[in-house]
């Protein structure tokens, strides 16, 4: 078949890539970043330099292809740190841009990766904006088949705990304790695409992904082992004092705030209520083989 991804060569990108090219289908992986053509195309894939907010580009590229992947990110469209930027506008942009491009493409397969939280309309924080290009998808012709993939928090995202632990011997978040909460990695949630794109499509589905489920405290326990802090504990503070510490540092409001009620969110269950009615099966990746890799990138920061 012949395939487009977005994302480029990412952390979730990559894999696939190597994936699809192995089963035999002909890809071509969008990327913004001209100095990545030659290792795209080292991999015995097309590369399609332009970017996620060109309608005219997406059309072009889209335009002959079975099946087309979206994604959107948060590094597509800035910094954290930069105060001028509406994280939320922008992406909910980038999914009217995908919108018009299936519209005019005649694509009639997509597979998107949106994320848990996306059934909310409020109280899932940043979240929101994958909420938001869901229900833009959701809008095309019903002729278009749509597999919206829902991964859990990556395991990546514990790589953020790293200058707490380092500053102050500890895990710090506005939640915490012993309830279990999914968490995946991306070899798992590429996994799941690959396997996705070789089905049928039909309709509108919804898959959720995650490799492990295990508590906050759980998770110091292993990250501790592994860095050989063996006492390291997950902390807990109020909203508000993970707020002013954020907003003290530099963060962007939105991004600052958002993070607040997705972790809040996070705490109280909220956010994965519609998760535990559709639960997985559950990928390879144990938290256990991340938190090797988690030491090694502590040791060396």
């Amino acid at each position: 078949m012949n395939i487009v991804l977005t994302g480029s060569l990412g952390n979730i990108g990559k894999p696939l890539t190597q994936q699809l090219v192995q089963k035999g289908h002909s890809v071509t992986v969008i990327s913004s970043n001209a100095t990545r053509q030659k290792e795209i195309e080292a991999m015995g894939t097309k590369a399609a330099i332009g970017t996620m907010q060109d309608t005219d580009f997406l059309t072009q590229t889209f335009t002959g292809a079975d099946i087309v992947y979206l994604m959107e990110t948060m590094e597509a469209v800035g910094d954290s740190f930069d105060q001028s930027v509406d994280f939320i506008g922008q992406i909910t942009q980038i999914g009217q841009h995908y919108k018009q491009a299936i519209e005019r493409s005649g694509v009639n397969k997509v597979i998107h990766l949106s994320s848990i939280g996306a059934d909310m309309d409020q109280g899932n924080g940043i979240l929101l904006f994958h909420y938001n290009v869901e229900q833009l998808l959701r809008q095309l012709s019903a002729e278009v088949a749509i597999k919206f993939i829902r991964p859990v928090g990556f395991y990546l995202n514990m790589l953020s705990f790293i200058p707490t632990i380092k500053r102050q011997g500890a895990i710090i978040s506005n939640y915490g304790g012993d309830t279990k909460e999914p968490w995946v990695s991306p070899k798992d949630i590429a996994n799941v695409i690959s396997e996705e794109m070789d089905k049928s499509f039909d309709g509108r589905t919804v898959r959720y992904v995650a490799s492990d489920e295990v508590s906050p405290n759980e998770i110091a326990s292993a990250l501790g082992k592994a860095i050989g802090k063996p006492d390291l504990r997950w902390n807990v503070i109020s909203d508000e004092q993970l707020l002013t510490g954020w907003l003290k540092i530099g963060f962007n409001e939105q991004v600052a705030k958002g993070f607040v009620e997705l972790q809040a969110s996070q705490g109280n269950g909220k956010l994965y209520e519609d998760y535990y009615r559709n639960r997985p099966v559950l990928g390879a990746v144990k938290l256990a083989d991340f938190a090797n890799d988690f030491a090694l990138v502590y040791h060396n920061e």
